[in-house]
């Protein structure tokens, strides 16, 4: 199961991640970024762990049809986002999965220079 260090972890292990704490209203929320723009948000000391990313709209459907620990990203563009309940219940390697593939579509559709300087795997793709 990911626990909050894990989260962390996997988070701040993409080439060029920050974490930012950007909203006074709520400064347990955690952001993850990469050049600037968020890739995963949550509350790191939350019970039940939460994670919300960013996904591509049919896939983010087929998730929430298949796993009910996956639903439309909370406070965020329901279409793009989904919130992940860390329980235990997902596989590892399926929530490992969907924080890569967040990561991988902000870089995406960063400028070519920005993209190469994180050295993202994705540009020889």
């Amino acid at each position: 199961m990911i626990d909050a260090n894990a989260l962390r972890a996997v988070c701040l292990g993409f080439n060029g991640t920050s974490e930012e704490f950007p909203f006074p209203r709520n400064p347990e929320v955690s952001t993850f970024k990469v050049d600037g723009k968020i890739f995963a948000l949550t509350s790191l000391g939350a019970a039940p762990l939460t994670v919300s990313l960013k996904c591509e709209p049919e896939l983010a459907e087929r998730l929430r049809a298949a796993h009910p620990e996956v639903v439309p990203g909370y406070h965020l563009n329901k279409r793009h986002w989904n919130t992940v309940s860390l329980t235990g219940e997902l596989p590892d390697q399926l929530v490992l999965d969907m924080i890569e593939d967040s990561y991988d579509l902000i870089v995406a559709a960063l400028p070519r220079a920005r993209r190469l300087l994180l050295d993202w795997p994705g540009e020889g793709r």
